[in-house]
């Protein structure tokens, strides 16, 4: 069944893409991951090719683009190429930062930041988690207390991702420990703010080229024109853009999965096994049909997720559908190819043992899978609560 969901214009942007990621990006992915780090170099180059600064408003040197099709579409093509760690750099500056810069930044703070944003020339971070607080956003201790017309902040903020070559990072902080979910708001911290100190870069499991740090805050001042939107908004500014969020990991997941696939096909049409390829055997048939149609239906839900972000009508309870789904489902189907690579699938020259590596945090990050069903358990007991 063929998809209408792409238009001319997405497949002659993958045209334009495709060449870019296996000329300049897919030799270097063993050497980013050497260095735990996508170098800055990439980031320049992703955005003159245009793969970076889709939200920014071109009067800021961005795209201008709100479809968010272009970004699965980078979402696929880096999959392609096995680039997981750079597709979730590109993600973390498009999906995780911009937005709230784009959104709720005054026009100098707009100015200050996002011409370099969109040139790859500044990198962002968002700082959330909390060594003591990871999906319980609202049990932080990080605190910005006010000192005339400035603020003072301190604490600490763990797995943040891009954190060590960040040059801004968008902190959320308790402002008002007396105020419930209106007690909290959200600062930009520069990279060479007094006070402000990168810990340890974490070694992680999986997607090894992707920088991920620990951040340490002691009395860093924060002058009036680096708090972002209102005072005591911080709260409700994350739960707007989290679907976002999660549409960014769900698509990822979607793709890498697809990508795996493939190269399953691929494989096992070629390897012989007493005398016949493994292909053949109706077991390992019977796991490739399940898995293709296990994507294709997975598919035909995202896509309809996607056109309601782009019609800005995702609900938070269907992203987080899609969100849970998605990364469990990419987990299932990278375990059951390596199965079927055998012994060269659990080598990490292979792609499909770093695809399985990679996969482990999807779960994880952006909200665990147990948070998003409780999300998705609290709308249904909202709508058949007794009467």
């Amino acid at each position: 069944m063929r998809s209408r969901f792409y238009d001319q214009v997405h497949e002659e942007f993958r045209a334009a893409v495709r060449p870019f990621l296996e000329k300049e990006v897919a030799p270097r992915v063993e050497e980013w991951e050497d260095a735990r780090a996508v170098d800055r170099s990439a980031w320049t180059a992703a955005a003159e090719i245009g793969l970076l600064g889709f939200l920014i408003p071109e009067e800021y040197g961005g795209l201008g683009e709100p479809d968010y099709r272009f970004r699965c579409v980078v979402a696929e093509e880096t999959a392609r190429v096995n680039a997981t760690s750079y597709a979730l750099t590109l993600g973390l500056q498009d999906d995780l930062v911009s937005p709230y810069l784009v959104d709720l930044g005054s026009d100098e703070q707009k100015k200050r930041w996002l011409p370099g944003m969109a040139a790859g020339e500044l990198i962002g971070a968002l700082g959330l988690t909390e060594p003591g607080a990871g999906s319980d956003l609202q049990g932080i201790s990080t605190r910005a207390v006010r000192d005339g017309s400035d603020w003072v902040l301190n604490g600490a903020k763990t797995f943040i991702s891009s954190g060590i070559q960040a040059d801004h990072v968008v902190v959320f902080a308790r402002t008002d420990p007396d105020a419930g979910s209106r007690g909290f708001s959200l600062f930009v911290v520069e990279r060479d703010m007094p006070g402000f100190e990168r810990g340890r870069q974490l070694r992680k499991v999986g997607l090894d080229g992707q920088d991920t740090a620990e951040l340490f805050f002691s009395d860093v001042r924060i002058p009036a024109d680096n708090v972002l939107g209102e005072v005591g908004q911080g709260l409700p500014y994350l739960m707007q853009r989290l679907p976002r969020e999660r549409m960014y990991i769900a698509m990822g997941a979607l793709a890498a999965a697809e990508a795996t696939l493939q190269q399953t096909l691929e494989y096992t049409a070629e390897r012989t096994a007493f005398k016949s390829s493994i292909s053949s055997f109706q077991h390992s048939r019977f796991e490739l049909a399940e898995m293709e149609t296990e994507l294709d239906v997975a598919r035909a839900y995202i896509e309809r997720c996607v056109e309601a972000l782009n019609e800005e009508d995702l609900t938070a309870v269907d992203a987080a559908k899609a969100k849970w789904w998605l990364t469990e489902l990419q987990l299932r189907i990278t375990t059951r190819c390596v199965q079927l690579f055998g012994g060269y699938g659990y080598m990490l020259e292979y792609p499909v043992g770093r695809a399985y590596r990679d996969a482990r945090i999807q779960t994880i990050y952006g909200g665990t899978t147990e948070i998003m069903k409780e999300i998705i358990g609290r709308d249904q007991a909202a709508r058949y609560r007794a009467k």
